[in-house]
């Protein structure tokens, strides 16, 4: 599986260095021709110690801002969306978008390196990414957060998660003490916060001083029908506001690390669900110094049944494209001759 680390740190000087043209995505999204090695140093994944100057290619037109929510975006669509996927989302969903050898590549960044490390895992669902985690940290020590009881529910099925904190919350507004963790994990749950940067913000209020954040989600795609569907569905952030929004909530040390099924062989130009996996270090105690007003989203007020119903259908239509993209991925995979863009 393809994998780089880029250094947020310099990423923002950097971006304004690079022609639009030199920002393309072109055929292939790490290592294939359209690759300028000459504005871009890449990180294997046996030299991942290393740090290198690197600049992520991404779409020069403009994702639609992360405060204009999707369809299912809204806390109450993604509680029933769950309230069905549950049933086969460890079965049909991650096989194609969130394998085991992902979860592992995407882990590493956030140094599980002490079994007595207490460690949230927010928006931890049915408890796939929590697996990863108690191969290095005592379950015990673990806390899965979930505003779904229908994913939970798998998660207290799964054998080695038998002895973690299982609770039900809210990702923007969480339920532990300032300074409380070692580790903050989220994977896959970005894409349905109504405002990502309050997220990030409460990552970084819960986490002890040197304590390292580490969040995984979708990257926005170029290609554009793929646009049009991830537009449609969900959350699809490009990497510079991922690094943005690390920024912002007070973390230092930034990296984002990219990701991906092995069979897409770099390929990024569709999105991914489980795209980058981004940490950051907290540099002091204490809560985030930056200040936000009330919640944008306020899941006590009664909705429009009509227009909730009409929403969700939308939405359910648009991620069943996403259902599709890896098996073509695949079919590719298997057609094209090793060694050749896809």
């Amino acid at each position: 599986m393809a994998s780089s680390l880029l250094n947020g740190a310099e990423y923002a000087g950097l971006m304004r260095r690079v022609s639009p043209k030199g920002l393309g995505f072109g055929g292939s999204g790490l290592g294939g021709k359209n690759l300028n090695l000459r504005r871009l140093a890449l990180v294997s994944p046996a030299r991942i110690g290393v740090v290198k100057r690197a600049v992520p290619r991404c779409s020069v037109s403009a994702s639609r801002p992360a405060s204009q929510p999707r369809f299912i975006q809204h806390k109450k669509e993604a509680f029933w969306f769950y309230r069905f996927l549950s049933i086969v989302y460890d079965h049909i969903i991650n096989p194609g978008h969130w394998t085991e050898d992902m979860r592992d590549d995407a882990l590493e960044p956030a140094d599980l390196y002490d079994r007595n490390m207490v460690v949230v895992d927010v928006g931890g669902g049915t408890g796939f990414t929590t697996l990863g985690i108690v191969k290095h940290v005592d379950a015990k020590n673990v806390t899965i957060l979930d505003q779904s009881p229908h994913q939970l529910a798998k998660a207290r099925q799964k054998e080695p998660l038998k002895e973690c904190k299982i609770i039900e919350g809210d990702a923007e507004d969480l339920p532990f003490k300032t300074d409380y963790a070692d580790r903050y994990i989220s994977a896959g749950s970005i894409e349905y916060w109504p405002d990502p940067q309050r997220g990030i913000r409460e990552a970084y209020r819960v986490l002890k001083l040197g304590g390292k954040a580490c969040l995984i989600g979708p990257v926005y795609p170029t290609f554009w029908l793929s646009r049009f569907f991830a537009d449609a569905w969900m959350l699809f952030p490009k990497e510079e506001e991922y690094i943005e929004w690390f920024e912002k909530a007070g973390f230092k040390d930034i990296q984002l690390k990219r990701i991906g099924p092995k069979w897409y062989r770099g390929v990024r130009r569709h999105g991914l669900i489980m795209g980058c996996s981004v940490t950051g270090v907290k540099p002091a105690s204490g809560d985030s110094p930056l200040q936000l007003g009330p919640k944008a989203e306020d899941v006590s007020k009664p909705v429009n049944p009509f227009v909730f119903l009409l929403r969700f259908l939308l939405g359910a239509m648009a991620a069943t494209y996403y259902v599709l993209v890896p098996i073509y991925m695949w079919l590719k995979d298997q057609i094209v001759p090793k060694g050749r863009p896809i």
